[in-house]
């Protein structure tokens, strides 16, 4: 922890220099630019956020998933800038209150989820309304993808406003009641009454009473379960409620306590985050809202957050492919449909990971005193300057053998160990984008966690709202 309090004394530092010394410089406003990209049709907005996947997470999965000269999907985004993540009150962003900014494109209390702690928003636009909400009153199709809880605020907070984070019974009201029209997602135990069995097999565990499935129901959703159920709802209705679990659609526990428990990462009947993302494109092809107004999807991956943050190296590799994938969909899409921004940033970095990839006579050292397997690495120095070492991660955990690279150009597979420092830290975030005003991101230089707002709101109803700024020396 002495190095995250390092680091964040550096910022601190930093931010204070700029602040005294530096002025705001104004970004030119792009409606004075013509738009790069001729729009025929309906404009579409896909947010995609793989929560917790900082650059370090993208390099290492590159190396671990096609190799150190392959490209992820995630490359294809050819738009790219460094992304700063900052709260009204605190330098490093929480999912909440990160989401919150995204939705609303205001700073707000780092403790905030649809509101800014206790207050009611007004957004960027000057209206007391999400991005997704004034997209639904404008009749634009609308999507929240999650592969955790319906309740996770990258999502949820779109759509949800509440005091306290905690208060999942009432998130999962809000987002069922939002008027969104595909909901794909797990948390099973917020939709049912306590004792009520439900499909996963656990008990519901609302206090109030409701049954928020026969409510969707009500609503005209088609409820489906899992993965096979999805792929028969598409074509036969634009209004699908996913509920794929009774928590997460992954087990977010480190690799001991899996192998353990003899539980997977994904919940194998559950739609990965790409099959869901097919089948939400899929629906809007064939839906009149759709195709006439356009549509605004907001997706998240929860998986690469939650296992970055428990130190389970291997199940954020899983995670961060699913991610991969998804972002292959969305990419094809957008390159068949110019009129679309796909745009995506992390709001944190889930234990900051890093690799050791040392040369052929280190690591024959390295392992040679581990017995073939990862050690330690010194992560700071105490007191009297000797080296603090943590645990380095292997294919299993920790005291593990080394990953292997997939095959470089010249077919080596290269060895590697994974450091983690801790759960959701600051830096290392990039916002990137490709398809209608992608090329916005690089015009920034740097994206602010509310440009994200803006870019989309700009993209969605054509209005580019104020100025951004940014700091110079």
């Amino acid at each position: 922890m002495k190095g995250l309090g390092l680091a964040l004394v550096v910022l601190v530092t930093l931010s204070l220099f700029l602040a005294a010394g530096c002025p705001p410089v104004q970004v030119p406003d792009p409606e004075e630019a013509s738009p790069a990209v001729a729009v025929v049709g309906p404009r579409n907005v896909i947010f995609f956020h793989p929560d917790g996947y900082g650059l370090s997470h993208w390099n290492i999965l590159r190396f671990w998933l096609v190799g150190p000269d392959g490209r992820l999907n995630w490359d294809r985004l050819s738009h790219m800038a460094p992304y700063t993540e900052h709260m009204r009150d605190a330098l490093t962003a929480g999912s909440h209150g990160g989401a919150t900014v995204h939705a609303y494109g205001v700073k707000v209390a780092w403790d905030s989820f649809g509101l800014d702690k206790h207050e009611v928003i007004t957004a960027l636009s000057g209206r007391q309304m999400s991005i997704m909400e004034e997209a639904i009153q404008a009749g634009f199709a609308t999507a929240l993808i999650q592969t955790g809880c319906i309740t996770e605020p990258g999502t949820a907070a779109f759509v949800a406003s509440v005091e306290d984070r905690r208060m999942k019974e009432e998130i999962a009201r809000q987002v069922i009641e939002s008027g969104v029209d595909v909901i794909l997602s797990g948390g099973e135990r917020y939709l049912l009454p306590a004792g009520v069995i439900g499909r996963h097999g656990k008990k519901g565990e609302r206090t109030d009473g409701l049954n928020l499935i026969e409510r969707a129901k009500e609503l005209g959703y088609t409820v489906v379960y899992n993965r096979d159920e999805l792929k028969a709802a598409v074509g036969r209705t634009t209004k699908v409620l996913g509920v794929f679990a009774h928590r997460h659609t992954f087990n977010d526990r480190t690799e001991e306590r899996l192998r353990a428990e003899g539980l997977p990462h994904y919940w194998p009947e559950a739609p990965t985050i790409a099959e869901m993302a097919a089948a939400t494109l899929e629906i809007f092809a064939r839906y009149p809202k759709a195709t006439t107004n356009g549509f605004f999807i907001v997706a998240e991956d929860e998986g690469t957050d939650n296992f970055g943050n428990v130190a389970n190296s291997i199940g954020s590799f899983e995670a961060g492919k699913r991610a991969d994938e998804a972002f292959g969909v969305f990419a094809d899409f957008v390159e068949q449909n110019p009129n679309t921004l796909l745009i995506t940033a992390a709001d944190s970095s889930a234990g900051a990971k890093n690799i050791l990839g040392p040369g052929p006579e280190a690591l024959k050292r390295h392992l040679e005193e581990h017995g073939g397997n990862v050690g330690k690495i010194g992560f700071n120095t105490g007191p009297d300057g000797e080296w603090v070492l943590v645990p380095l991660d292997g294919i299993d955990g920790a005291g593990t053998a080394p990953f292997l690279a997939a095959p470089d150009k010249a077919g080596n597979r290269l060895p590697f160990a994974v450091a983690t420092v801790s759960a959701d830290v600051s830096g290392s975030i990039v916002a990137r984008a490709m398809g209608l005003n992608a090329e916005l991101v690089t015009r920034l230089g740097v994206v602010d966690n509310t440009d994200i707002y803006r870019i989309m709101y700009y993209t969605l109803f054509e209005e580019w709202l104020g100025k951004a700024e940014i700091v110079t020396p």
